[in-house]
């Protein structure tokens, strides 16, 4: 039987209070019927409104959930009151029904199959023939992109107050067809830059960077292989998973989820999921998608720590990484944080190995919040320091805070820190 979850780790799985709520009222054995559970996978029927009973399952694996319900929310109420009857003990093992047991199996079907995909795509990738033909086409992508931006320069930026989207997603769009699709959101979010206060002086930053990496893949020979890595993942190339997990850096440390952001693009949406290491400070980045309407990763809870080993991507500054290996259950803990001025320094020196970083996740410990003078809400440490904040909605957090310290997370960009997430003393983890 695998550990239980504790229901923090459970109620971390809610997509928001509502649902956490509604589950709350739901998880009520009274309500549900030929509940159990073995070392996979949890189910029941909970009997809805209506005449027939919602067939809920969730596979703890995954974790993933499936409901018979009509609810768009994933996990619904229905498969999160299941879990907290589980967590509280009122759920016992016993065989799975048919209806269970072949919805997880046909998952299990289905990662196979999507490993065997895998395993075919990076075999075609590594052949020399075609890895040759993808470099060429990549290297004629760049020298246009490169023509390209050297013509923005030369035509003055003033035009680009004025330029149509048309401009960006034309140049996107021929990166998309050079196979160097990794440079074609970069490209794509231009289009918003001169929407923003002093944008000459960000454009032409953000020309100099991709410019500069243009350059660096040109000259890739010469470069060390960290930053070879890194360079080669900004344009689009990709490193397989069964190679990270077989060759890359591996770290074993007590993680603490700091955050997580949902970011819904065309045809995915991804999640990234932040973790700081409390033995070694490190910080990591697992990422999982889904298409609209799927269901995402949802194993790593904001708000508690798992020992666990995680693998890296290779790179300059190794950010993104893997789940390797767990080391028993996950627990709720407040991660361990730094003042303003450490946090300027990892992120300066993380800076310094990749240049192209657009955010980087920040863990400061007991900060206040404090309004300037023209009004902006900033994070303020024991020393004076502070960071601005970007916030859509500052009362939740203002809320949380009371006025007193909070161990606060977010990812900082050139805007200014998003926060992701908030520790009180008296409250636990808030996300935000």
């Amino acid at each position: 039987m695998s550990d239980r979850w504790d229901r923090a780790q459970v109620l971390g799985l809610a997509p928001d209070a509502a649902a956490a709520k509604a589950a709350g009222a739901a998880a009520r054995p009274a309500a549900w019927s030929g509940a159990g559970c073995d070392g996979e996978a949890v189910w029941g029927e909970c009997q809805g409104s209506g005449k027939g009973a919602y067939r809920t399952c969730a596979d703890l694996a995954g974790p993933a959930f499936r409901c018979s319900c009509p609810s768009r929310k994933f996990p619904c109420k229905h498969a999160l009151a299941l879990l907290l009857l589980w967590s509280d003990g009122a759920v016992g093992p016993g065989p799975r029904p048919g209806w269970a047991a072949e919805w997880v199996e046909e998952r299990r079907e289905r990662a196979g199959r999507s490993r065997e995909r895998r395993a075919a795509t990076a075999a075609k990738a590594r052949d020399p023939k075609t890895a040759e033909r993808r470099e060429r086409r990549v290297g004629d992508g760049l020298a246009e992109l490169d023509q390209w931006l050297r013509d923005q320069v030369a035509h003055g930026l003033a035009q680009a107050e004025k330029a149509p989207y048309r401009l960006w997603d034309d140049a996107a769009r021929r990166l998309v067809d050079a196979q160097a699709g990794g440079l074609s959101g970069p490209v794509r979010g231009l289009a918003a830059v001169p929407r923003r206060p002093g944008w000459p002086d960000r454009l032409l930053e953000e020309y100099a960077l991709l410019r500069l990496l243009v350059r660096a893949y040109q000259r890739r020979s010469e470069l060390p292989p960290g930053l070879r890595d890194t360079v080669r993942a900004r344009i689009g190339f990709t490193v397989p998973q069964d190679d990270v997990l077989s060759g890359g850096e591996r770290v074993r440390d007590l993680w603490s989820v700091t955050g997580a952001r949902d970011v819904p693009q065309e045809q995915l949406t991804t999640r990234r999921v932040w973790l700081r290491g409390r033995r070694t400070g490190r910080p990591a980045l697992v990422l999982s998608f889904a298409p609209p309407g799927g269901t995402l990763d949802a194993s790593l809870a904001v708000g508690t720590e798992v020992d666990a080993e995680l693998a890296f991507y290779p790179g300059a500054q190794p950010l993104r990484a893997l789940v390797a290996g767990r080391h028993g259950p996950a627990r709720p803990g407040t991660p361990a944080g730094t003042g303003v001025r450490g946090f300027l320094g990892e992120h300066a020196e993380a800076l310094a190995r990749d240049p192209w970083l657009d955010r980087w996740p920040a863990t400061l410990a007991a900060v206040r919040l404090a309004r300037a003078e023209g009004g902006g809400l900033h994070a303020v440490d024991d020393a004076g320091d502070a960071l601005p904040l970007r916030l859509d909605d500052p009362w939740r957090l203002l809320a949380v805070s009371g006025g007193g310290p909070v161990a606060l997370s977010g990812e900082w960009t050139a805007r200014g820190l998003r926060p992701l997430a908030a520790w009180h003393a008296d409250e636990g983890a808030v996300t935000l």
